[in-house]
C-alpha cells in the first residue's frame, strides 16, 4: 500500500469519527428534555470544525504525503539501478570513513595496490586495508521477490555464487602483502538486512573467506573496525614516540658518560697539578730553609744540601 493511501486513510478515519460524534451528540440532545435546538448545535459544531481548519489540514497532509511518496519512489529507483546504487554505496562509504578517520588515514578510488584501484582504502602501520563496495544486491532482490519455492531456492544459490565470486576477486586483487596491503581486506555491504542474511544463511562461506583475508562488513560493523584501525594507528604512533624518547635518553646517557670521562681526565690532571704544586712548594721551602742556614766560617757562602 502506498504511503499516500496510508496517510489519507488515517485522515478519513478521523473524519468519520468526528461525523459519528456529531450524530451521537444530536441523538443525545434530541432524546433529552432540554430546550437546546439540534440544528443550532450542529451549526455550532460545524463552525468549530471550520475554525479548526480541518479541511485545510487534510489538504496539507495529502500534499505532503504525495511528496513523501515521490521521494520514496525516487529512492527506490536509485537502489534498483545498479550504477546509481553503486554510487550510493560509495558515497555512504566515504561518509563513514570521514566520520571515523582523519583525512590523512584514508583515500577514495586511488590506485594504491599495484595497478588496482579499490573503492576506498585505509592506511595503517601494517599496510593498506582495501575496501570494496561492489556487491550483487540485484541477485538478493531476485531472491526476495521470488514467490515460487523452486525459483526462490534457485535465486538463493545464484546469490551465494555471486557473493563467492566477488569475495574471491577481492582476495585476488586486494589481499597482497607483497604489494603493500595488510593480510586482509573488507567487502562492504551497504545493507544491514543483506549482511544479516549472509551471517545467518551463509555463515560457512563468510568464515572461509575470513580465514583467507576477506572480511564482509556492514555499515555498523565497518564503523567498529574503523575505530579499531584508528586505535591501532594511534597506539603505533605512541609506541614510535616512546621509542624516540628512549633513543634521546640513550643519546643523553652516552653524552653524560663522555662528559664524565672528560671530567675524570681533567680532574686527574688537576690533581696531578695540585700534587706537583705541593712538590714545588716543598722544594721552595727547603731552598728558603737553606738560605736561612747559610754557614760562613771562612767568609764564603755555603749552602748545605738538605
Amino acid at each position: 500500500m502506498a504511503i499516500t493511501d496510508l496517510l489519507l486513510g488515517a485522515v478519513l478515519l478521523g473524519l468519520l469519527f468526528v461525523i459519528g460524534l456529531l450524530f451521537q451528540v444530536r441523538r443525545t440532545v434530541a432524546e433529552s428534555e432540554s430546550g437546546v435546538e439540534t440544528d443550532q448545535l450542529t451549526a455550532a459544531l460545524s463552525q468549530s470544525l471550520s475554525s479548526m481548519e480541518f479541511g485545510e489540514t487534510v489538504s496539507r497532509i495529502e500534499d505532503r504525503a504525495g511528496k513523501i511518496e515521490s521521494l520514496h519512489d525516487d529512492f527506490d529507483r536509485l537502489l534498483r539501478a545498479p550504477r546509481e546504487r553503486g554510487e550510493f554505496g560509495e558515497v555512504q562509504l566515504e561518509v563513514m570513513l570521514s566520520d571515523h578517520l582523519h583525512p590523512g588515514m584514508y583515500g577514495i578510488r586511488e590506485q594504491v595496490v599495484g595497478s588496482k584501484t579499490p573503492d576506498a582504502h585505509v592506511e595503517t602501520p601494517d599496510g593498506i586495508v582495501a575496501i570494496d563496495s561492489k556487491f550483487p544486491l540485484d541477485r538478493y532482490e531476485q531472491f526476495l521477490q521470488a514467490e515460487d519455492p523452486e525459483q526462490k531456492r534457485a535465486h538463493k544459490r545464484a546469490f551465494r555464487d555471486a557473493v563467492e565470486s566477488q569475495l574471491a576477486k577481492i582476495e585476488r586483487d586486494y589481499v597482497d602483502p607483497s604489494a603493500g596491503t595488510t593480510d586482509f581486506a573488507f567487502a562492504y555491504i551497504p545493507s544491514e538486512s543483506v549482511y544479516y542474511h549472509l551471517i545467518t544463511e551463509e555463515y560457512d562461506l563468510l568464515r572461509e573467506y575470513t580465514k583467507r583475508g576477506v572480511q564482509v562488513v556492514s555499515p555498523l560493523t565497518l564503523g567498529h573496525k574503523l575505530e579499531l584501525l584508528k586505535t591501532g594507528a594511534q597506539a603505533q604512533k605512541l609506541s614510535e614516540e616512546a621509542e624516540a624518547v628512549l633513543d634521546h635518553l640513550a643519546q643523553l646517557g652516552d653524552r653524560f658518560e663522555s662528559v664524565e670521562d672528560e671530567w675524570s681526565t681533567h680532574k686527574r690532571h688537576v690533581d696531578n697539578a695540585a700534587k706537583r704544586a705541593d712538590d714545588v712548594d716543598r722544594a721552595l721551602s727547603r731552598v728558603r730553609d737553606a738560605f736561612d742556614r747559610i754557614d760562613r766560617p771562612d767568609g764564603t757562602l755555603s749552602v748545605t744540601e738538605d
